[in-house]
């Protein structure tokens, strides 16, 4: 079946949200040394502060974005995105102090949670069902491949500006976001929005019918409107229970994905390349190569996560996970040298792009009725958030309790990957070529509702 130009154009704005999550979180990387020695900060605080705001800002962003989603629609809130996105990158640029700086990484930070809830949610709600996978996964594709301009923006401005360069560094991400948010004033609203939350039923449909021009809208319509009367009554709370299977579903994704280890290597690899015996340049050019494996393997899993399903990419990627953790750390319990860890790392971000990387922000974004999916959208990347700021703090410290040689935490992830396996083979359901209503009614089946 064909995508319409609408459809696309809508998909890929709303994605565009992920790039500039990805150039927001790696951006700062250039910022880093020329800051702390400008504010002559100590160690403590500049990693309180200057590098750990944004993240702060990710979680309160994540834990609330489900809110201005419901009330003002998801297109409002992806303009809102975009405005803090503008306001943080100008304001970073043109800090005149740390708290100034921080203040304005902060509010870059809030947009970045809130896209991660806002973006999929929007573009699952405007995909058909045998697209919504390769569509939604876009976020996840922009958001690795914002990463890596980001890297190489800072490379090209380096020091062509002197002192300035950092402030050119984190500026340059107003351009994007300036793009990104006279674009988004030209894509629909979600018609499952305006049908549930609006009760623009008439509006809901021809959004539709511009979404998907093969004659369906009116059934899709029928469909959604037919889920209606199952709206929560009052009291009947997010966590009243009678959410509860989709809630753990949500949760364990999110909490597997960053139990695996993900951001600890991305955040820290370097570090972990060095400590397995490479010289410092050698580390910094084998950082960039996860990179670009991490793009490659996601648009890999662009390709296979309609036609092989959610759980399928899951499984394969599970199996890499323990296989790929499980020789980095033998071979960092036995010195068996650089070369292995640097190959076994590349193929544990294969696995991870496959897997967890592709499937985490669709799967969350399907297995929730209609009325109450940005809430899940937001606990599921809240959770997700929580749990990368307590690994990306904790790591570190254990890294450094263990002398260097992070063998333990490999074989931790490892284990923790296991369990994922498990979780997939007996509980994880398969979500691929439904429309979310009929997901609704089998996962309401589920939980016995």
């Amino acid at each position: 079946m064909k995508t319409s130009n609408t459809l696309l154009y809508a998909s890929v704005v709303a994605a565009l949200a992920g790039f500039l999550f990805g150039f927001d979180t790696a951006v700062i990387s250039g910022a880093d040394r020329p800051i702390q020695l400008l504010w002559d900060t100590s160690p403590l605080f500049h990693g309180t502060f200057i590098m750990s705001m944004a993240l702060w800002g990710t979680v309160i962003g994540a834990l609330s974005g489900g809110v201005p989603c419901d009330r003002y629609g998801r297109k409002n809130t992806l303009i809102a995105i975009g405005v803090l996105y503008l306001v943080s990158a100008l304001g970073s640029a043109l800090a005149t102090d740390p708290y100034i700086f921080s203040f304005f990484r902060f509010i870059g930070g809030l947009g970045v949670g809130a896209s991660s809830v806002a973006a999929p949610t929007y573009i699952s709600e405007i995909a058909p069902a045998e697209r919504r996978g390769r569509l939604v996964i876009l976020y996840q594709f922009m958001i690795v491949l914002g990463i890596l301009v980001a890297f190489v923006s800072n490379w090209l401005v380096g020091d062509s500006f002197g002192d300035s360069s950092w402030r050119w560094m984190l500026g340059l991400e107003s351009v994007p976001a300036l793009v990104y948010l006279v674009m988004v004033f030209g894509i629909p609203n979600s018609p499952r929005w305006l049908a549930v939350y609006k009760k623009d039923h008439e509006k809901a449909q021809q959004t539709l019918a511009l979404l998907d021009p093969s004659g369906q809208s009116s059934h899709i319509l029928e469909d959604i409107e037919g889920h209606e009367s199952d709206l929560p009554q009052k009291g009947d709370s997010f966590f009243s229970g009678r959410y509860n299977f989709s809630i753990l579903l949500a949760f364990l994704v999110a909490f597997f994905n960053q139990v695996s280890g993900i951001n600890f290597v991305i955040y820290y690899a370097p570090r972990i390349f060095e400590s397995a015996g490479l010289a410092s340049s050698t580390a910094l050019l084998s950082s960039v190569g996860i990179g670009v494996v991490n793009l490659l393997f996601t648009m890999l899993g662009i390709t296979l996560i309609d036609k092989w399903g959610r759980k399928q990419l899951m499984l394969y990627g599970s199996i890499g996970y323990i296989t790929t953790l499980s020789v980095v750390s033998w071979a960092f319990y036995t010195g068996a040298g650089g070369t292995i860890v640097v190959l076994f790392l590349f193929g544990f971000i294969a696995s991870h792009a496959i897997g967890q990387g592709a499937v985490i922000w669709v799967f969350i974004s399907e297995i929730f009725p209609n009325h109450v999916r940005a809430s899940g959208q937001s606990f599921g990347t809240g959770v997700h958030w929580v749990f990368a700021a307590l690994i990306t703090l904790f790591t570190l410290f254990f890294m450094d309790l263990l002398g260097d040689n992070p063998a333990p935490l490999f074989a931790f992830f490892a284990f923790m990957m296991v369990l994922q396996l498990v979780f997939v083979l007996r509980m994880m359901p398969e979500t691929k070529g439904k429309t979310l209503e009929e997901l609704e009614d089998e996962l309401s089946a589920t939980r016995g509702v």
